[in-house]
């Protein structure tokens, strides 16, 4: 046996084997839903490092419904995908659908939103201390006062992490009697009109007697403002995530405070690279960056967390000068705002 030529070859296939690997490889995206900006910007970077890596892109959209979500990763399972990026659309209906996964042998990546099941690699953002940015945010600005919890999807854990962050950093203020939370709502769906109409039915009961308003993302964000701007009390501190462009031009023009800013672009990179690998074999606890986290309800999940960053009017330059958005976008309608719209 030629021992130097069985060497060489054996190194000549490590050399080509991922690329190889990959390019044999579909990846399923099943989504939530497209109503937010968002996703578009996370599915960019999904396909974006998927063709980087020579594997295919398939997807479907729920449209909202859990039950359609079913539907769909049965059907990406029958196209014969080798790994699934599930955005849920209610972490608990989710779970026939990695059960599914499983039996196939199909590795599964729970995207941004929790999935509690062991067997799905749990990708997102810190949600606890983007809530707490959230609040810290609101509360530098009104330290005093009524506040309004403008809260996520009921069916979302992701709603309660950041809950849960907002109270860590309000409490201290509503123990001295400082903060008084007057109104607290859910938002189904996360969607824009149902904040609006959560927020109106608050201002109604509370005779317009609000300080600020702690909402969970930017879409709830636009529906708090919306909400606000027709009792003629937009300006008042609001805050929300995720770094939409209507957010940012709205902290640009003074009506909401911060949204926390968790760039789509990493996220959707590392779902791909870390769903392509775990195709090719790699266990969930050897991806890069990987760590045990215990969920809210005791179980033991391989988990990767990404770090947010809060941007106000003190810091809109960051996502100019990131590329996020440009500078005409982040300062229309803006007359004499902060830099770099001054």
């Amino acid at each position: 046996m030629n021992t130097f030529r069985t060497t060489a070859l054996a190194v000549l296939a490590a050399t080509v084997s991922t690329a190889a690997l990959a390019a044999d490889i579909t990846v399923g995206v099943s989504w939530s839903n497209f109503q937010e900006e968002r996703w578009k910007t996370d599915e960019g970077a999904i396909k974006a490092a998927l063709e980087a890596a020579g594997a295919e892109y398939v997807s479907a959209d729920a449209q909202s419904s859990s039950a359609k979500q079913l539907s769909d990763v049965e059907s990406l399972i029958a196209q014969g995908v080798d790994a699934l990026i599930i955005l849920a659309q209610d972490s608990q209906a989710i779970g026939p659908a990695v059960q599914a996964a499983t039996d196939e042998g199909i590795p599964v990546v729970g995207y941004d939103r929790l999935i509690d099941d062991p067997r799905a690699f749990y990708l997102t953002f810190d949600n606890v201390e983007v809530g707490r940015m959230q609040a810290r945010a609101v509360l530098a600005e009104a330290p005093e006062g009524n506040y309004v919890m403008i809260k996520g999807s009921p069916t979302d854990p992701n709603a309660d992490f950041l809950r849960g962050g907002q109270q860590e950093v309000l409490q201290e203020a509503i123990d001295a009697g400082k903060i008084t939370i007057v109104g607290e709502a859910y938002t189904d769906g996360w969607l824009p009109a149902n904040a609006q109409r959560n927020m109106e039915q608050i201002l109604t009961a509370n005779d317009n007697k609000v300080d600020a308003v702690v909402a969970s993302n930017d879409g709830t964000a636009g529906g708090a403002v919306a909400a606000l701007t027709a009792q003629g009390m937009d300006g008042i501190p609001v805050s929300g995530q995720d770094g939409d462009h209507a957010a940012l031009n709205r902290i640009a023009l003074g009506t909401q405070t911060v949204s926390v800013w968790k760039d789509a672009r990493d996220l959707g990179r590392e779902a791909a690279e870390i769903a392509v690998a775990m195709a090719g074999g790699t266990a969930m606890a050897d991806i890069d960056g990987a760590e045990m986290w215990t969920s809210p309800s005791g179980k033991e999940l391989t988990a990767k967390f990404l770090k947010p960053v809060p941007v106000t009017a003190e810091s809109l330059t960051v996502v100019v000068d990131a590329g996020w958005i440009t500078k005409d976008a982040l300062c229309q309608g803006v007359t004499a705002g902060p830099a770099p719209c001054n």
